[in-house]
């Protein structure tokens, strides 16, 4: 199953089998794919022209790999990677962007692999050098229009990391405004304003 985030709404793809085994549709839009891709671009409009969590959408398909495929292919695939860190006394690092409380992450830069790309990222956003990356734990998609408007997919690779610096250096350059250790239930439970796709990668690893 794919899970993909555009602005408050939410897209599922899944196999018809996968679909019929789902019990988590109440109020969710859901329709069967034929291979039309318009039909693609009529629920990726409604959700950009007029985001709602509660208006979600699940899309399924005989053949999920060619539903996959079809959806991908109206996006440029932007992708990244970043990191769930953790102290020793089991804080997770979380850092402050733009009115939202986000995980440090960032683009692959060319021939660099989602692994090497997400120790780097969390060095350069949030200044700790000293990092054993883990597992890798999820991989979330959202949806976005960059600068010029073009509509690009990006898949976020998030690896599982220890480290034993405790004082951070946010990014400034990168509009990271702050970066802190925080609890994790404390982080999901509080008054920490966050996209789905954060929410989704520290529950994974809970």
């Amino acid at each position: 199953m794919y899970k993909i985030s555009l602005n408050l709404s939410v897209i599922k793809l899944l196999s018809k089998e996968e679909f019929k085994a789902y019990e988590n549709v109440n109020g969710w839009v859901t329709s069967e794919y034929y291979g039309k891709k318009g039909r693609l671009l009529n629920y990726i409009d409604s959700a950009e022209k007029s985001p709602n969590k509660d208006k979600s959408v699940v899309l399924y398909a005989e053949d999920v790999e060619s539903l996959v495929n079809d959806f991908f292919s109206l996006f440029k695939v932007v992708q990244a990677a970043g990191g769930l860190v953790y102290n020793q006394r089991n804080e997770i690092l979380a850092i402050y962007r733009r009115g939202y409380w986000d995980l440090p992450k960032g683009k692959l830069d060319p021939g660099e692999t989602p692994d090497e790309a997400s120790v780097r990222e969390v060095q350069e956003e949030t200044g700790i050098q000293k990092i054993v990356r883990g597992e890798l734990l999820i991989t979330t998609y959202h949806i976005y229009r960059n600068r010029k408007e073009v509509r690009c997919i990006k898949p976020t690779y998030w690896y599982r990391m220890d480290t034993t610096d405790l004082e951070l250096i946010p990014q400034t350059e990168e509009d990271i405004e702050e970066a802190k250790w925080v609890d994790p239930a404390s982080f999901l439970g509080g008054t920490y304003d966050m996209f789905g796709t954060i929410r989704d990668v520290v529950e994974s690893d809970r």
